[in-house]
């Protein structure tokens, strides 16, 4: 089976996509190629980030924030925006779905971790709709 593509943007690259991203290669193994980035890149990925995904069990500290213009002649199976609206100009591709997912940031833990929670679902149902097999 053919790798899919997938690309996560919301507009700083700090929360819901680097999640989405850290889900993505963790259910989708060698299924996936995964990138995420933001309209307006913080250049950090948020610590709340890094801590909810560890909760999990998955380490998002390798990660970086980067904008669209870093990935802008790439091809992708999927893109995901993250419910960031006008503020995450449209890329091509045969998929494209926005989320409407609420930034996290300044959420209590237990508020972020139901929006972590929230995104692993819906990765989960994107990559099974893709055939792609799901691991852990």
């Amino acid at each position: 089976m053919p790798t899919k593509r997938l690309l996560f943007v919301c507009i700083e690259n700090s929360c819901r996509s680097q999640m989405a991203e850290g889900f993505a290669r963790a259910l989708g193994g060698e299924g996936v190629e995964v990138r995420s980035a933001g309209s307006r890149p913080s250049g950090v990925v948020s610590p709340a980030a890094v801590a909810a995904m560890a909760r999990v069990g998955i380490d998002l500290r390798g990660h970086r924030s980067e904008g669209l213009d870093a990935i802008a002649r790439e091809a992708f199976d999927a893109v995901i925006t993250m419910g960031c609206g006008e503020a995450c100009p449209a890329v091509p591709s045969p998929l494209v779905e926005d989320w409407g997912i609420p930034d996290p940031k300044h959420m209590a833990r237990a508020a972020f971790d139901d929006v972590r929670d929230g995104i692993r679902e819906r990765v989960a149902d994107l990559l099974a709709r893709l055939g792609v097999p799901l691991g852990t």
